[in-house]
């Protein structure tokens, strides 16, 4: 379903929309954004790993992400910084101070936390997240090798407990999450790890590629760490009810999909079928992919979870590839609300957006409604294509697609480049229009991680594109006669001090509205820790209730509008 702006009104009348949505469509804003990256000091440019030997440039093609950025306060100022990773050897993670002016300084050296990239490791992502809940936030950096923990020390110096964190299995890690699975007030941490247990960088078996290129079973799964306390991890993946899950996992997003008080977790697999798990509540998970979603043979690359048409469950959005010769269309699953999901990519018109990699959801323009922003591309190069050299592979009979010696090298050629990004606006949660060229945000990069945050608390949302191979871009929210917006900080006490699992539901103007607080979904990006509410033309809130990881549910009174609430667990807003 598309809507024309100026027949919003009547199409939703006739859909049986509710008067809440039609009364929001009031904010008649359009979105819009503007790079400031090199003004910022945040325009870096990120090298992905370069390899050695006969396969070097097939493994470079297959391990191009690694792109990413995450918004985390480090030094509890009240305005978010941002992790930046870099990738080839010996190159260093950028640390951005936010100055508060929107300019940033790096200062990853200074602080301890540049390191990563060792001749048989490759930095792919990054996560802060308060391990120990003792209110600075800590930073876990994922790589192709094993992970490094570095201990926020307080006065901008992190320190490097790798050693004795439990963090010591080899993993060819993409993506990492923060969630507390039960909920005993320690947030534990899942990895997602693309290609099986082997070093690329120091290759003894060229067969490390995808066994079936619709069906493939050969990759790194996931891993899942229980936080001990005290700053110890330990491996439950397989007493957890992960271990039997095989395949080329690129993106791993966590939620309350069925409203039950227990985090569950969808993995956005490449090559081969997407997985959901549901959490039973006693330490374990139970795949329910046939039941819930079904089976595909899609390139799962990432996933965000959000309400987009708040109903009070949360649905979930998965980019795949739709271009030149893969047709495959994204998955908006429609949470059905009995573990059950319905895509709706095609009726909410986001199915297609080329090469898609990260996507977040976020109401850019106050309105109520989760818009989305999706970025794409693989690789932008010179004017000869590759996809001809890779049919040709392709559809011969026989090919053992695991041996990386039998790819062909891409040298200059571009594969799916050049791509135009695609942003969304959401409908009233009955369609989105595609506005990226209006909005500012069409650029052709070759994007890789979206960080989502409110850098200058003006309460206009703010984006970091991170590239493969290119520069960063920095889009700040400049947005005019958008709706009234509400932020909310929460602290955990008896639940972990981020409060990741905590749920808000908020009602103002007549619209009922919910938002979790997630640790990292989605594609190589951290977004930030507070919850962003639009509430359109609202001047008041009717109601807020929190219901917090612990079970606690707690009702709030006061909360200021176009303001940071901060509100901690058990003893309300605090002034």
């Amino acid at each position: 379903m598309k809507f024309l702006a100026n027949k919003f009104v009547l199409a939703a009348l006739l859909l049986g929309v509710p008067a809440a949505v039609i009364a929001f469509e009031g904010i008649e804003a359009k979105i819009r954004f503007t790079d400031i990256a090199a003004k910022a000091g945040v325009q870096t440019q990120h090298h992905t790993r370069k390899y050695n030997g006969k396969s070097a440039e097939v493994l470079g093609m297959f391990t191009s992400g690694g792109s990413s950025a995450a918004v985390g306060d480090f030094d509890g100022d009240g305005l978010d910084d941002i992790f930046v990773t870099d990738s080839d050897k010996g190159k260093l993670n950028h640390l951005f101070h936010n100055n508060g002016n929107m300019t940033f300084t790096d200062v990853a050296v200074a602080a301890g936390v540049a390191g990563g990239n060792d001749p048989l490791s490759i930095v792919a992502d990054a996560l802060w997240f308060d391990y120990d809940n003792d209110g600075r936030q800590d930073l876990l950096v994922a790589r192709f090798g094993t992970p490094i923990l570095y201990h926020n020390e307080g006065g901008g110096k992190f320190k490097d407990v790798s050693k004795g964190s439990g963090f010591n299995k080899f993993g060819n890690t993409i993506a990492v999450i923060a969630f507390d699975y039960d909920n005993d007030g320690l947030l534990d941490v899942m990895l997602g790890n693309y290609f099986k247990p082997e070093n690329l960088l120091e290759l003894k078996d060229p067969h490390v590629l995808p066994n079936d290129l619709d069906n493939a079973i050969n990759g790194g799964g996931v891993t899942l760490w229980h936080n001990q306390g005290k700053g110890v991890f330990v491996d439950v993946t397989v007493k957890a009810g992960f271990g039997k899950h095989t395949g080329w996992t690129l993106d791993i997003g966590h939620g309350d999909y069925d409203n039950d008080g227990f985090q569950d977790i969808y993995l956005a697999c490449d090559y081969g079928t997407d997985r959901i798990f549901f959490n039973n509540g006693d330490g374990t998970f139970t795949d329910t992919t046939e039941k819930s979603i079904g089976f595909d043979t899609r390139k799962g690359m990432n996933v965000d979870v959000a309400d987009y048409d708040n109903d009070g469950y949360l649905d979930i959005y998965v980019t795949n590839i739709t271009d030149e010769y893969m047709k495959e269309c994204n998955m908006m699953w429609h949470n059905n609300h009995d573990r059950t999901f319905t895509d709706v990519s095609r009726e909410t018109n986001t199915c297609e957006t080329l090469w898609g990699w990260s996507a977040k959801f976020g109401d850019f323009d106050n309105d109520g409604w989760p818009d989305l922003f999706v970025v794409n591309g693989l690789r932008s190069a010179g004017k000869e294509n590759y996809i001809p050299v890779l049919v040709n592979l392709i559809t011969q009979p026989g090919v053992d697609f695991t041996d990386a010696r039998l790819w062909p090298n891409i040298g200059n050629m571009t594969w799916s480049g050049y791509q135009k990004k695609k942003m969304f606006r959401n409908l009233g949660g009955q369609a989105f229009k595609e506005i990226s060229a209006e909005a500012g945000v069409d650029n052709d990069k070759d994007g890789r991680g979206i960080a989502m945050g409110d850098f200058d608390n003006d309460g206009r949302l703010d984006l970091f594109q991170a590239n493969a191979d290119q520069p960063a871009i920095f889009y700040r929210g400049v947005t005019e006669g958008g709706g009234n917006w509400i932020q909310f900080k929460l602290t955990g006490t008896k639940s972990n001090r981020d409060a990741v699992g905590a749920r808000i539901t908020l009602t103002a103007g007549g619209l009922k509205q919910m938002h979790e607080i997630n640790g990292a979904n989605g594609y190589a990006g951290q977004s930030m820790s507070r919850a962003h509410f639009g509430i359109g033309k609202a001047a008041t809130v009717d109601s807020v209730e929190i219901r917090w990881p612990n079970g606690l549910i707690e009702k709030v009174s006061g909360v200021a509008v176009n303001k940071i609430n901060k509100v901690t667990e058990g003893k309300g807003l605090q002034r």
